[in-house]
């Protein structure tokens, strides 16, 4: 109990030092507070339906992969149209991205902000849409990141501030990392764009620093408290985990790592960073704070188990997610990556999981959203699937005690009626 305590304060610390305060019920960036997955809703519906415990459901503008994030009550999430969507124009001049925002008691769109975006782009994207990233928020503007189109600053009405490029190659399987907030930075990992991790200034989107060496990485970088008080930046590329000094882009540390593509973002906790991925399935553990090459000295232990897409979250001294690849759900030991249960659901997530209200929420892309005892002892709790047609990729959240979930054509609030 008191190893959990410390690991959710730590978190809190990190979410208040590396960003403006937000309230305990915002969910300010890509898996919420610290990134790490874990919200602070209670009362949670355990089961739903399209018509249990469904609070309201939003048709959408556009189809889209990235999460919403919450600030004071309303939703913000990007989506795009015109083109690479279901009855939409074969000419890929007609692509729109959109910025929305929503109440998050309603359901109501406020407003929709198009976006035109930097064309050529790809003409197919499979699986994960031209709006995979998730925005970012310091409570008083919201930061978006939307591939070679740039990264852009608006303010809580919808209106754009400022816009930057951070490069303009384009991939396949699209680009998909989200924007991190750091003090005055914003902090992209433009692998796809320049092979860079890029920082921004907040409040002019001027550069402020550029480490190259960004190879086949699709996931959010990771800020983490190391254990003597400094703050670093870690991200995961083809071979290495790496760590970063996120005031000035300087590296400080390599570890040898996982030999592939990753997508799957880092979580951390007492300044231990773990990653997972990919196509080879391998976990690691590296304790940050290290200089230079820290393969012998910090790598704490590496394992044949991990996933492709979707990220793991950290829980009363566990390590849990559940595979995109093996659709198998697992359960590792902090201690020493051993297993302590792997559990086939037979469901494929590209969302991330989440834990609120004690609970394991997974979403999976077609067969509904599994509800898992937060416990290292597989429980099926509930599977429950609504009517939609369309694909699950969003990671969920919560906010107000309601769990909202994203498709490529709705959003949707549950929440317990009892």
């Amino acid at each position: 109990m008191r190893q959990r305590h410390l690991g959710w304060t730590l978190s809190l610390l990190i979410t208040v030092s590396l960003a403006s305060i937000t309230s305990a019920q915002d969910w300010p960036q890509f898996r919420g507070p610290g990134s790490q997955g874990i919200g602070q809703a209670t009362h949670l519906p355990l089961t739903w339906s399209d018509t249990e415990n469904l609070a309201w459901k939003t048709p959408l503008p556009g189809a889209g992969s990235s999460s919403p994030i919450a600030l004071n009550g309303k939703l913000y999430l990007t989506c795009y149209s015109g083109y690479g969507v279901e009855g939409a124009s074969t000419d890929l001049a007609n692509l729109m991205l959109h910025l929305v925002c929503l109440d998050a008691g309603t359901g109501q769109i406020l407003w929709d902000k198009p976006i035109q975006p930097a064309l050529p782009e790809e003409k197919s994207v499979k699986d994960h849409g031209y709006t995979a990233q998730t925005p970012a928020t310091d409570g008083k503007s919201i930061y978006l990141f939307l591939g070679k189109t740039g990264v852009f600053r608006f303010d809580l009405q919808g209106n754009q501030t400022w816009k930057t490029s951070v490069g303009t190659k384009t991939h396949g399987w699209g680009s998909g990392t989200s924007p991190v907030l750091y003090k005055n930075l914003v902090i992209v990992n433009a692998s796809v764009e320049s092979g860079s991790l890029v920082a921004l200034d907040k409040q002019t989107g001027d550069e402020v620093w550029r480490s190259p060496g960004m190879n086949s990485s699709w996931n959010t970088p990771h800020l983490v408290k190391t254990a003597a008080g400094t703050d670093e930046l870690a991200v995961t590329v083809k071979d290495f985990v790496l760590g970063f000094d996120p005031a000035t882009g300087k590296e400080l540390w390599r570890c040898k790592a996982i030999s592939d593509y990753i997508c799957p973002s880092i979580v951390s906790q007492d300044g231990i960073l773990y990653a997972i991925g990919a196509r080879s399935s391998q976990a690691v553990a590296i304790r940050s704070g290290g200089r230079g090459d820290v393969t012998d000295t910090h790598k704490l232990w590496h394992v044949q188990v991990g996933a492709n897409v979707s990220s793991p979250l950290i829980h009363d001294g566990h390590l849990y997610w559940v595979s995109d690849r093996n659709q198998t759900a697992y359960c590792i030991s902090l201690a020493d990556g051993s297993v302590i249960f792997e559990e086939k659901v037979r469901q494929q997530p590209y969302a991330s999981i989440m834990m609120a209200d004690n609970k394991f929420f997974v979403v999976t892309r077609t067969g509904g959203t599994l509800v898992l005892a937060a416990e290292p002892e597989f429980k099926l709790l509930a599977h429950n699937k609504l009517s939609d047609k369309g694909q699950f990729n969003a990671s969920p959240i919560v906010i107000n005690n309601g769990l909202i979930l994203r498709s490529d054509r709705n959003l949707y609030c549950l929440k317990s009626n009892n």
